[in-house]
């Protein structure tokens, strides 16, 4: 059974019902799923969920489905001790929370899981969805799986990598002349018009409680505690939000203790609408047009980017921006370091991270995890300057030849 109630206005605190809707009627502002927490109080425990499978489904209790999930075998992913990093920076208890190793390769599994479930209690025959990318791949991998028709726009200059991933699960692939708020503001239109579940527009209450899992597994990983400061990307802002609302949630219920954590916010600079509202004390976000190789962040205007700049606020946390160099230097980083092979958002993770540490606003003893939320190889095409090869022939006398004194 599902222990979610309502939809719940997150302005003017008006009820709904649990149906396919975003918006409040009244202003207009994003609707949240509200919960019985009495309830859910008492069946859900540690020991409960030390027993359970090693999935994201682990936490149906805190998510608002009544079963029959459309599950891949998301979550659990690893939260990896980076030591080698940690010493690169100057940070004696960091973590990397790689969200790479999910079925389609980035964190959107999880929310998408949970939207495409509700799309089939909703009765949905076909499901949709706007995306940069990773999100398009989500979507037509989990209809696949719900035998449910997908239809998914993008916009025409997306990565190769990224098309074939979306395309191989045999959906409706759309290329947009735009960019992703142009395909963005065409599929609220095709909402008008269509019966279809979009699962991040009519679905997207839902589809935000997924991200809330990575909050949940990165403390039941540390030993039932919430760490000292996250450092999330941001597109939308609706991840980061999320990981703040799932870190209260399990404090609420007496899983965790007191949660102090520094909720840390970091964008591309060419794309970083956020990161500026936050450095000028603005509470405005104004839309940029976006120009960066970090395209699965490459949001102008961010839905939930008011709310993202509160967290970042009042968790005591921070913003923070890198260039599209800073960004593929910290790809390279993270792989050279750790053997994790990111996607240019991670890029931004660890190049922001780097800027932190030095200069010292996240500590040297701060338990940080930072979070990895897509695999590289899909877009390899930033880092093709980096294969140098040496060419020998097929003897030793070439090898030691062309490698020198560096193989001995």
């Amino acid at each position: 059974m599902s222990y979610a109630k309502a939809l719940r206005c997150r302005k003017c605190g008006r009820e709904y019902p649990l149906e396919a809707m975003n918006l409040c009627d009244f202003c207009l502002s994003p609707l949240d799923v509200t919960y019985d927490y009495q309830q859910v109080a008492k069946v859900l425990t540690r020991e409960n969920l030390d027993n359970a499978p090693l999935s994201m489904w682990r936490y149906r209790d805190l998510l608002p489905t009544d079963g029959n999930e459309v599950d891949l075998g998301t979550g659990y992913t690893p939260l990896v001790k980076a030591g080698n990093l940690g010493r690169r920076l100057g940070l004696d208890q960091l973590y990397i929370k790689n969200d790479c190793l999910t079925p389609t390769y980035s964190f959107k599994d999880r929310v998408v899981s949970v939207a495409m479930t509700k799309a089939l209690e909703f009765g949905f025959e076909t499901v949709a969805c706007a995306s940069t990318g990773n999100l398009a791949a989500s979507v037509a991998a989990h209809a696949a799986k719900a035998n449910l028709r997908a239809c998914v726009f993008v916009p025409s200059d997306l990565e190769l990598g990224k098309l074939v991933s979306a395309a191989i699960y045999n959906p409706t692939l759309v290329t947009v002349e735009g960019s992703y708020d142009d395909t963005n503001r065409l599929c609220a239109q095709l909402l008008q018009k269509y019966k279809w579940g979009f699962i991040n527009i009519n679905l997207r209450p839902y589809y935000a409680e997924g991200s809330k899992t990575l909050a949940f597994e990165i403390c039941q990983q540390l030993g039932w505690r919430a760490p000292d400061c996250v450092v999330s990307p941001a597109a939308s802002g609706l991840l980061f939000t999320r990981i703040w609302k799932g870190l209260q949630e399990f404090s609420m219920l007496g899983l965790v203790g007191q949660v102090n954590t520094h909720m840390f916010v970091t964008q591309a600079a060419g794309s970083s609408p956020i990161v500026r509202a936050y450095e000028a004390g603005s509470v405005h976000i104004n839309p940029v047009k976006p120009d960066t190789i970090a395209r699965s962040i490459a949001i102008g205007n961010p839905a939930d980017g008011y709310y993202a700049l509160m967290v970042a606020r009042q968790s005591g946390g921070g913003a923070c921006a890198v260039t599209d160099d800073e960004a593929i230097s910290g790809v390279k980083l993270l792989a050279e370091t750790e053997g994790i092979f990111t996607e240019p958002a991670g890029g931004v993770v660890i190049g922001s991270l780097a800027k932190l540490a030095a200069q010292g606003i996240i500590k040297k003893d701060d338990l940080v995890v930072a979070l990895i939320t897509g695999a590289g190889p899909r877009t390899q095409e930033i880092l093709t300057g980096i294969v140098k090869a040496y060419r020998v022939q097929p003897t030793t006398e070439s090898v030691a030849e062309v490698l020198g004194a560096s193989v001995k």
